[in-house]
């Protein structure tokens, strides 16, 4: 039988994806960066956001013996790795104060782990509930 996962590790997770999201984003607003330049960065956010459930659910479903075809499993990575990988470029080259740079880069990573802890407890949670209507059938 699966196990739901804490109240405290749920709230957590959410807490995480939310400080990261909420912090990158009030960092945008408040940067004297241009227009197209806040959008490059939100972008690469929401990108990030979306490849990380999707590789996170890949790796779930392989796991558990769902099919997942081989095309978008790869996808999934390549996405995943290449938001990362924008958002090196355009700190790296951006006219940004060290602190800012860090700033993005540490907010980035804790939304994505935010959304990958989110998206494994739903499942974890569904796995569970799902087992508890069996065992009550």
């Amino acid at each position: 039988m699966k196990q739901k996962p804490s109240i405290a590790f749920i709230a957590a997770s959410w807490v995480a994806l939310f400080a990261g999201m909420l912090g990158y984003i009030i960092g945008l607003w408040n940067a004297t960066m241009q227009l197209n330049e806040k959008g490059y960065y939100f972008t690469i956010l929401m990108y990030a956001l979306f490849s990380a459930v999707s590789v996170q659910k890949c790796v779930r479903d392989r796991l558990e013996g769902v099919p997942v075809t081989d095309i978008y499993y790869g996808l999934s990575w390549v996405s995943m790795l290449l938001s990362i990988l924008l958002l090196i470029i355009g700190l790296w080259n951006a006219t940004l104060a060290s602190s800012e740079k860090g700033f993005y880069a540490f907010a980035f990573l804790l939304a994505i782990f935010g959304a990958i802890a989110v998206q494994k407890n739903t499942r974890d949670s569904q796995a569970a509930a799902k087992d508890t209507v069996r065992s009550n059938e």
